[in-house]
């Protein structure tokens, strides 16, 4: 997501049809060295292979020292341990340069940009004009290159840069202090010299700066200096990644009919899932039980809203008889939100699951709840039937969460997992992405589920039903949803499905026997 607040005399001109490259900007905020060096690899790839284009990005790194290929041990003082103690990591990184440190309050910027005209010394000479225009816009006046690659104010280094170049596409890039705590410095030999004075934008201007600003006068100098112009964000049309084929029809209508005939409905349908074709074709679809109009309005969601009919008794029967028709090894049921029900359909739940296990013994069943209001006996008595996969969304990150689900509630959808998840069940959750969270927010999301006892996820991007749900702020390229379900696996999930076109019940099937 774009978060810089550009000051009018420095705005951009945004991506247009005449610009010879569009640039991508991606704002990170404050990451761990170790993911934004793994998302720099998926990022370069991507640009390589021409799925996305160039993109810059920006970012805040936690306290870490980091060695390039001209570093050596004796350029640290101190024992990684100690380094340790102190909260910093230490990484050795395929850069040039030797060691440098990093932490908040330090702009860091990574162009991830086709060298056209194969000039290293060109790059790196636009790189330095882009940190000397955003420095003199504080009216400091610098010197470039005084002891290596990087600028300097009053004799003391403000920015460095440490570049590398595979297949003519550059990685690595450029840190410029802004209000970064200078101390470190001291337990290393900055770029190999031990005598280098270091100094900041806020210390020489001897006044708080903000680093939105520095982001943005710094975004415009290399937009000029580069000949770039901003990717619009949401295009005319879908990305590639976004584009399917359509199954053979024939082998789609089966299972439409099959529903239809037992007077069911599916979410596929309702929800305008785009995976439908796809798994009608392969004989598969997530029943939405308790009829087809929800009594919540939630922004993203294409299911009807407004008063429901009585829930059908003979519908558990009917699931189970089509469950049992289709031969499913896994059976996926879902709900609309019915809050006009005293237990909000925990009866009929289990009541469904009992008449599959009646008919199709063994066949495995995942059911995607909603809340339930917190009910804690609703909870509880979807947790006796005893699901093979307890599933239930968190759908959007805590700030968004309101926006999205006006009606429902951040902490009490933790509340229902952890409840499932001290029952001994195997509990999942969904995320939409796109939204126009951060990349802090959607870590703290994850860390969330995990901590409450979420350990299978889905990760999807979000797309507005209509011009009447909530705008979609921006496409998730598959690199970045590539770099969440490592971020999800490293942390302790089971299992993840991550991708653009992933639902939450999308291949449900091959998770839960995988789990299972």
């Amino acid at each position: 997501m774009i978060t810089l607040e550009y000051p009018e005399q420095t705005k951009p001109v945004l991506y247009n049809e005449q610009a010879a490259h569009p640039l991508q900007l991606l704002d990170l905020g404050r990451v761990s060295y170790a993911h934004a060096w793994q998302f720099q690899k998926l990022r370069h790839a991507s640009v390589l292979d021409g799925t996305v284009p160039d993109t810059l990005l920006l970012l805040e790194h936690n306290p870490v020292i980091t060695m390039g290929r001209g570093g050596l041990p004796e350029h640290i003082y101190v024992s990684e341990g100690e380094l340790g103690r102190r909260g910093i990591e230490l990484f050795w990184v395929e850069r040039g340069g030797m060691a440098t440190y990093h932490g908040p309050g330090q702009l860091v910027a990574y162009p991830i940009l086709h060298l056209r005209d194969r000039d290293l010394h060109a790059y790196m000479e636009r790189l330095l004009d882009v940190l000397a225009a955003t420095v003199e816009h504080f009216g400091l006046p610098c010197e470039r290159s005084l002891h290596g690659p990087g600028l300097w104010v009053r004799g003391a280094k403000i920015a460095s840069i440490g570049m590398a170049v595979r297949k003519w596409v550059s990685y690595h890039g450029i840190a410029l202090n802004v209000s970064l705590d200078l101390s470190p410095f001291a337990l290393i030999s900055p770029c190999g010299n031990p005598t280098e004075r270091l100094t900041s934008l806020e210390q020489e201007c001897g006044k708080k700066l903000s680093m939105a600003e520095v982001r943005a006068v710094f975004v415009d100098n290399f937009l000029r200096a580069f000949g770039y112009s901003l990717h619009p964000e949401v295009g005319a049309g879908h990305p590639s990644w976004l584009v399917r084929r359509l199954p053979d029809e024939e082998k789609v209508r089966p299972v439409e009919h099959l529903v239809s005939d037992l007077g069911l409905h599916t979410v596929c349908q309702e929800a305008h899932c785009p995976n439908r074709h796809e798994c009608f074709a392969r004989g598969t679809s997530t029943f939405l039980v308790m009829g087809d109009i929800c009594t919540r309005a939630c922004r993203y969601c294409a299911v009807r809203k407004g008063r429901p009919l009585p829930l059908d008794a003979d519908e558990p029967a009917r699931v189970a008889r089509a469950v049992a028709r289709m031969g499913l090894s896994t059976a996926v049921i879902t709900s609309v939100t019915r809050d006009d029900v005293p237990d909000g359909g925990a009866a009929h739940f289990a009541a469904i699951v009992k008449a599959i296990r009646e008919l199709s013994p063994k066949t495995h069943i995942e059911l995607l709840v909603p809340d339930f209001q917190g009910r804690k006996e609703s909870i509880e008595l979807v947790c006796r039937a005893r699901p093979d996969m307890f599933n239930h969304n968190i759908e959007a990150v805590r700030r968004i969460f309101e926006r999205v689900r006006p009606l429902a509630d951040y902490d009490l959808s933790l509340k229902v997992l952890e409840m499932a998840a001290a029952y001994g069940l195997r509990v999942k959750s969904g995320l939409m992405l796109g939204l126009g969270e951060t990349w802090e927010e959607t870590a703290q999301t994850l860390r969330d589920l995990y901590d409450h006892g979420c350990r299978y996820l889905t990760l999807g991007q979000y797309l507005a039903p209509s011009g009447h749900h909530v705008p979609m702020a921006r496409y998730i390229a598959p690199d970045e949803f590539a770099h969440w379900k490592d971020v999800a696996m490293e942390m302790g999930f089971c299992d993840v499905a991550s991708g653009p076109l992933v639902r939450s019940s999308y291949r449900a099937a091959a998770m839960l026997e995988k789990a299972l």
